[in-house]
């Protein structure tokens, strides 16, 4: 009899469509609303069609073709009431909240709904949101600095009576926050994601973090990524898990795909896209090294906000369950999906692309299939 156990099945998430404009900046027909009544909807049935978590999106400025924007804790924190089982990952930025008062905030949203608030701790590429409100813009790792001292905070209190931390940015004396989150087994606090690409937010999340986020990437991106972060991590006797973000498009024939691929780049709003990139890609080539989110990033990469076509989920149902399949095995715990008509992409996804990808994480448990080159 094999001892052999199975491994963890991948975890789906979706953005919440929680700023108007959609998820990419074209004049391409969206059928998507930023509405509550329709996330409601979306998120009862991402629920039911085998989606696990959802981002909700932080927005404090128009910008990038979202004219409107809800925010994104008191958004999730209506969506949690509204389901049954979907985590919600509320993304905040350090400098914009205090991380004690997120630490309450996220304690009664994780006490209503049993155990399913999560965070998504994102240390900030527009600047003018920071300086539009008062607040000072720090330099690219100062952020990341500031984001450590952050999650500890956060974390300390959600585990800890008498938490203290003397850090640069806070200084926490002797605190305790009653009641504790809901408690889950197996699960010590919250889960705390964190995305970026630089060298600094990788040994963030290898010191603290409990989940690194990627933006969109082929697969040997992803791969440098995984090896990097997870070589942090053991340095400080830790594991991470790993997310990545994709743009999905299904459709019968892989021609059909990349047609709609080509109209939304064709249709794409010029000069939001370049505004975008004139904000985003000074801040990715401010790093030391180069290596900041979308450093590299082409015109048609930004017209999907985190380089979702990177990662090359077009096509068939079959084509898109192998090329996930093959990010799972490069390291993959999480796919975070876009996509272009909610209701119906996602409802889809659950009835035609999942049952494949369980498919073939069966047959991966069954023969450990090496990495190799997909279909």
């Amino acid at each position: 009899m094999s001892t052999d156990i199975p491994a963890a099945l991948l975890k789906f998430a979706y953005w919440v469509p929680n700023v108007s404009g959609g998820l990419v900046t074209s004049t391409i027909e969206q059928r998507t609303d930023f509405g509550f009544e329709y996330n409601k909807e979306l998120a009862v049935l991402a629920e039911r069609s085998g989606f696990e978590y959802a981002l909700s999106q932080v927005r404090y400025a128009s910008s990038y073709g979202a004219a409107q924007q809800h925010d994104p804790a008191a958004f999730s924190l209506g969506l949690l009431l509204a389901t049954e089982r979907l985590k919600l990952i509320v993304a905040a930025h350090p400098g914009l909240w205090h991380p004690a008062i997120l630490a309450k905030f996220g304690i009664t949203a994780d006490i209503l709904s049993q155990g399913r608030f999560a965070v998504n701790i994102v240390s900030g590429w527009f600047k003018e949101e920071f300086t539009g409100l008062g607040e000072p813009w720090l330099e690219h790792d100062e952020r990341y600095r500031r984001t450590e001292e952050f999650i500890r905070v956060l974390r300390g209190l959600w585990t800890q009576p008498n938490f203290e931390l003397a850090g640069d940015f806070y200084r926490i004396r002797d605190f305790s926050l009653r009641p504790q989150p809901f408690e889950v087994p197996g699960r010590p606090h919250p889960e705390i994601f964190q995305g970026g690409n630089s060298s600094a937010a990788r040994t963030l999340a290898g010191r603290v973090s409990d989940w690194y986020f990627s933006n969109g990437k082929d697969f040997d991106g992803f791969s440098e990524q995984v090896a990097d972060v997870r070589a942090q991590a053991a340095a400080h006797g830790r594991t991470v898990r790993f997310g990545l973000n994709g743009f999905h498009i299904a459709r019968d024939t892989e021609a059909e795909a990349k047609a709609v691929l080509k109209e939304i780049v064709d249709k794409a709003d010029v000069d939001a896209v370049e505004g975008f990139r004139k904000s985003v890609q000074q801040a990715g080539k401010s790093t030391s090294d180069g290596k900041g989110m979308w450093a590299d990033s082409e015109f048609a990469d930004l017209v999907q906000y985190n380089d979702g076509f990177r990662t090359g989920l077009i096509g068939t149902p079959e084509q898109i369950a192998h090329r996930i399949i093959e990010y799972k095995k490069r390291g993959a715990d999480l796919i975070l999906l876009g996509f272009l008509h909610y209701l119906e992409d996602v409802e889809h996804f659950g009835t035609h692309v999942l049952p494949i990808v369980r498919e073939l994480e069966a047959d991966l448990d069954r023969t450990g299939d090496p990495i190799g080159a997909t279909r």
